[in-house]
């Protein structure tokens, strides 16, 4: 599968446009994030080439805080909204005592970019997408950017649906969602280790909003403690694969 995946990526080469490859672009960008996250979400996004997770036609907007389509009526999230749910993760109680996110679960793959960055912030990665060609995708272009970073951790990208993900193995230190339903299910929570945090936009009708869930172990089972902070727009969470 690695070797298929390392040619799939080499057919989507992306071009090395004016300026696209330099840090000095993704820099500037970084520097518009500095208020929403710390400087090891900051980092991390400094070094996750992000025009690389795009298609090429929209390379020279990559670096925009916009989000952009990519393809199966899916989009890439802004890059100020991926700064705020990771730093929000990084602020849970497990991910504080540990130095980092942890043992990591995220729900909807899709172009595989927000996976680059938790590879620089973690120390495993699970993510899930119900969309078998972004899951084909993201393999490719996640397989060739690691094989460059020499980023050995271990990172498992699953096509499956990610509203109750079959056969994983919990817990999870942290868990991020890039899909929002009408509430957080129950299938994540409990895959949630004590101390752990999970971050996903929650809501119907167009009106979500982050939340944020930490659980603690209590005397009769896990206690979830729920904040509901800012709106947002994410695409919706859908059952089934495709």
């Amino acid at each position: 599968m690695l070797a298929q995946a390392s040619k799939d990526a080499a057919r989507m080469a992306q071009p090395v446009g004016v300026g696209l490859d330099s840090a000095a672009v993704r820099a500037r960008m970084v520097r518009r994030l500095e208020t929403l996250a710390g400087s090891a979400v900051t980092q991390a996004m400094a070094e996750v080439p992000r025009h690389r997770f795009v298609d090429p036609a929209l390379a020279p907007q990559a670096y925009e805080d916009t989000a952009l389509p990519i393809g199966f009526g899916q989009t890439i999230s802004k890059p100020s909204v991926v700064a705020r749910m990771l730093q929000l993760l990084s602020e849970g109680e497990a991910a504080r005592s540990l130095g980092h996110l942890g043992r990591v679960l995220e729900i909807g793959t899709g172009c595989g970019y927000q996976a680059a960055v938790v590879c620089l912030l973690a120390r495993a990665l699970v993510s899930v997408e119900r969309i078998e060609g972004l899951h084909r995708q993201a393999l490719a272009r996640l397989t060739e950017w690691r094989s460059e970073r020499q980023l050995h951790l271990p990172v498992r990208l699953i096509h499956d649906d990610g509203s109750r993900p079959h056969g994983l193995s919990g817990p999870f230190d942290s868990i991020v969602s890039a899909a929002g339903g009408d509430a957080v299910p129950p299938a994540w929570l409990a895959l949630l280790a004590p101390g752990g945090r999970l971050v996903a936009p929650v809501g119907g009708d167009g009106l979500q909003a982050l939340e944020v869930v930490d659980v603690q172990a209590g005397p009769q089972g896990p206690i979830f403690n729920r904040q509901r902070l800012e709106g947002v727009a994410f695409v919706p969470l859908r059952s089934g694969i495709a």
